[in-house]
């Protein structure tokens, strides 16, 4: 049981250790670690999407994950606005870290390491996906005091390369073209292509996570009364949507691995990139760093339950 957990939490470990390690000796910059990225978030990840939502089952119980999981969400984030002087003086952007998870960053990867294939994943993640693109975004935006309209959602859903990704594989597997497309010669070269893309998309993945790991000492106190709270909050939402999902449709344990890593998962990583963080970016880079740190201490539990 010992080395099946330490296989699967190792190299997810290993591959943090040698982002943070780029970082340490420079192996490459800023502007490099941009490009990293862009690689990742315009190549890599819409194809995993696209993949995981081509292959996913479609059923009433997916709707009704997606519904949970939206819901609960949001429910969060109305708690995170209750709750966040604890937070002073950061209280601006913790209910932010305090909702939604980083599904495309790091949810498909842990799931992968942990089970060998991302497609379980997409039936928890299309929830977040779309909060995160709607009321999570229209509330950043008016955070920071920008009008956030519903055409300019949606414009960026559309044109946002990972939501493209994911959109094609829903209509296509929804419509059933899954095991059509796979049966000829096109889709055989396809598949070849998608599996190329895949495979070091998890360790890329990780590697600019590890790079981006920061810890302020003299932020710890509000860090972890934020990350303490998520915990807390994201344990309720797991009891909730499994007694739910649960006890009106049979008992999945892949479905329930989804979950657990969903809700172990840090806050989004693009709370940076659309609103000014301004003095506050070090509160949320540290918090993120935290979040994930202790990601990757619940997955090594979820690995242990994964076996049994």
């Amino acid at each position: 049981m010992i080395q099946q957990v330490a296989n699967m939490v190792v190299p997810v470990l290993a591959m943090l250790g040698i982002g943070f390690w780029c970082r340490k000796k420079s192996f490459f910059d800023e502007r490099g670690l941009e490009g990293l990225k862009s690689v990742i978030s315009r190549i890599c990840l819409p194809v995993v999407l696209f993949d995981a939502f081509f292959r996913a089952q479609y059923e009433w119980r997916a709707l009704a994950v997606f519904f949970v999981v939206y819901c609960g969400f949001g429910a969060a984030l109305a708690v995170g606005y209750g709750i966040r002087r604890i937070a002073q003086p950061y209280q601006k952007f913790m209910p932010f870290l305090l909702s939604s998870a980083e599904g495309g960053m790091l949810g498909y990867a842990l799931f992968g390491v942990l089970t060998g294939k991302q497609s379980g994943f997409a039936t928890v993640d299309l929830g977040q996906t779309i909060f995160a693109y709607t009321i999570f975004l229209a509330t950043l935006k008016k955070e920071e005091g920008a009008a956030a309209s519903a055409g300019g959602l949606v414009r960026n859903m559309i044109f946002n390369p990972c939501f493209i990704g994911m959109s094609a594989g829903v209509l296509l597997g929804a419509l059933g073209t899954t095991c059509v497309l796979e049966s000829t010669a096109g889709g055989a070269m396809l598949r070849a292509v998608i599996e190329m893309i895949k495979v070091p998309t998890g360790a890329l993945v990780l590697i600019v996570v590890g790079y981006e790991l920061k810890l302020q000492k003299q932020l710890l106190g509000p860090v972890i009364k934020t990350v303490l709270c998520r915990l807390l909050m994201m344990a309720g939402l797991l009891l909730v949507t499994s007694v739910v999902i649960f006890s009106i449709f049979p008992f999945d344990k892949q479905l329930q691995i989804a979950l657990m890593i969903l809700y172990s998962l840090p806050a989004p990583f693009i709370i940076p990139l659309f609103a000014r963080v301004g003095k506050d970016g070090e509160y949320i880079s540290t918090t993120l760093s935290v979040q994930t740190l202790v990601c990757v201490l619940l997955f090594s539990c979820i690995s242990v339950y994964y076996l049994l």
